[in-house]
């Protein structure tokens, strides 16, 4: 992860104060508890029933259903809580911004969490940039000294569920294959529950003011809000706490853009897809994934920028796989002779078979995340796909 330029700037519209981040910057726990209270520490029928009424989703990418990771954690050994803030995504910073300003509404989530399932283990895997805010919080609290603080692996791969156990198992940060349940067989070989760190914090919330309260703003499919990273060709670079019904174009606008006037907008990040200017004016949903908005202006040539993501992919890979190990580099060298215009009709054609040959087949779903991005780019810049061809570029790349 690299991070610069990040403005935290939680939302000033009246109607939906900021949640995540109401406490201020770098809240210590006079602060928190001044603006949240003290947690209920709802036991497991109840927290199960409150998440499931507040339809919280997964903030980490897959935005899977909160109470459904919750209920489906058992077995006959006590499991193991881990908050996943390892991050790994290049264009999002939320977790480490949320880790620097909310570190207790974390820890809340996550001992919440640990409490309601009888956890044997409550870890935090996080960016070595996290550690010490952390650390400090605990050091603020009674009730977190069980808290392992780990330092995560650098690498794109590595913040993946799996990779994550993987990593706090033998100390190798690749996935696991994609078929074993970590619900049921985890860290340690006991049932484990793992969190984006984000989600904790939406998790603490839940635990604090109930379900009905946290639907009160939001998507009614996702409700609440949720922390976004804006980066490319805006005025400013940032993190933002929006509710999850806000459209890309007010998003990109928090950060001083217009996006209707932008060549494109990815969502998701390396995982994500290419949205047009056209499609904006919805709001980003499940394509939102780890919330990363990134704004693609005018000059810049979106053939030439997905193959540089493309490339990243295929060098990021854990090579455990076919996908990963021959798709992936095929597809990067298939996207660079399309960004290049060597045969840029067959490199479509190409890149559109190969994403469907990688799709779903991988050890973990990082070729599934290659195979979106390229789809979309493929649908969205049809037009610079033939100017390639022809030797010319819409765009002025740089």
């Amino acid at each position: 992860m690299t991070m610069t330029a990040v403005d935290l700037a939680p939302s000033d519209d009246a109607a939906a104060p900021p949640r995540l981040l109401a406490a201020g910057r770098s809240a210590g726990a006079a602060a928190h508890l001044a603006a949240f209270g003290p947690r209920r520490g709802l036991g497991r029928p109840e927290l199960e029933r409150e998440l499931e009424r507040s339809g919280l989703t997964g903030r980490g990418g897959a935005a899977f259903p909160a109470f459904r990771k919750l209920a489906a954690t058992t077995g006959r050994r006590a499991p193991v809580v881990i908050g996943n803030g390892s991050e790994g995504e290049p264009w999002s910073w939320k977790d480490a911004v949320l880790l620097a300003n909310a570190p207790h509404l974390v820890l809340d989530g996550l001992l919440t969490a640990a409490d309601a399932l009888g956890a044997a283990r409550t870890v935090l895997y996080l960016h070595g940039s996290a550690l010490s805010p952390v650390a400090a919080a605990i050091a603020e609290r009674s009730d977190a000294g069980r808290v392992e603080l780990v330092e995560a692996a650098d690498g794109f791969v590595a913040g993946e569920a799996s990779a994550v156990v993987n990593a706090l198992q033998t100390g190798r940060a690749v996935p696991l294959d994609r078929v074993r349940r970590l619900s049921e067989h985890g860290l340690d070989g006991r049932p484990t529950l793992l969190h984006n760190v984000e989600t904790l914090a939406q998790l603490a919330l839940v635990d604090r003011y109930g379900g009905d309260w946290f639907r009160g703003v939001g998507d009614p499919a996702q409700p609440g809000t949720r922390l976004v990273t804006v980066t490319g060709d805006v005025a400013r670079e940032g993190v933002f706490e929006v509710p999850t019904d806000t459209s890309v174009v007010d998003i990109v606008a928090r950060a001083g853009a217009e996006a209707r006037l932008a060549a494109a907008v990815l969502l998701g990040g390396y995982h994500g897809r290419w949205i047009a200017p056209t499609e904006t004016g919805a709001a980003p949903g499940e394509a939102a994934g780890a919330g990363v908005v990134h704004v693609l202006g005018v000059r810049r040539c979106g053939l030439a920028a997905t193959a540089a993501i493309v490339a990243e992919l295929a060098a990021a890979s854990a090579r455990q796989c076919g996908p990963c190990l021959f798709g992936l580099p095929a597809m990067a060298e298939r996207f660079a002779d399309l960004a290049a215009g060597r045969l840029a009709p067959q490199a479509a054609a190409e890149l559109a078979r190969l994403a469907e040959v990688v799709d779903g087949r991988g050890s973990c779903h990082h070729p599934d995340g290659a195979a979106r991005l390229v789809r979309s780019a493929l649908r969205v810049f049809g037009r610079d796909v033939h100017a390639h061809a022809e030797g010319r570029c819409l765009r002025s790349a740089r």
